[in-house]
């Protein structure tokens, strides 16, 4: 709680809540309504982690039992959006698991932000056409993305 108000206090707009989010049972209800009471749901994104199928906490260590479309509507009062990764694809530039994000876009209308192997324009649209944003570092860094291309697309969804 109170990194969070020291992030928003440095200049942070939203802040992403992982591990904390969540308990052995479940999210964890009483830490995110204080969170929420703390700093506003507005400031507030939840990072839904995925490996093998189950949200992942701890740095992707420790697996619940849980998956993202069991708790994504119980996480909804608690924050603005979810930033999703599908862990499984992290970094190894094959593409991600498009099917999953887009039951993940039929169980919540909250902003999602993608992330996980997210490697080709082609993801990048699909993804777009869901409403979901992307997250890209890997596609990037090795030059597999090219970044005017990603600003052209950027210009021409905003019509400027």
């Amino acid at each position: 709680m109170e990194r969070a108000q020291t992030l928003l206090k440095q200049g942070a707009i939203r802040v992403i809540v992982g591990t904390s989010a969540f308990s052995a049972a479940g999210p964890n209800h009483a830490f995110l309504k204080s969170l929420v009471e703390a700093i506003g749901r507005e400031r507030i994104v939840l990072a839904l982690d995925s490996k093998e199928g189950r949200i992942v906490v701890k740095g992707w260590q420790e697996a619940t039992r849980f998956t993202a479309e069991e708790v994504i509507q119980q996480l909804e009062p608690y924050c603005s959006g979810f930033l999703c990764t599908y862990v499984d694809k992290e970094g190894m530039m094959q593409g991600t698991d498009l099917n999953w994000f887009a039951r993940l876009r039929a169980a919540t209308d909250h902003e999602i932000t993608a992330a996980g192997g997210i490697t080709t324009m082609g993801d990048i649209r699909a993804l777009d056409a869901l409403r979901i944003h992307s997250a890209v570092g890997m596609a990037i860094y090795t030059g597999r993305l090219d970044l005017a291309e990603l600003a052209e697309m950027q210009l021409s969804r905003s019509g400027y």
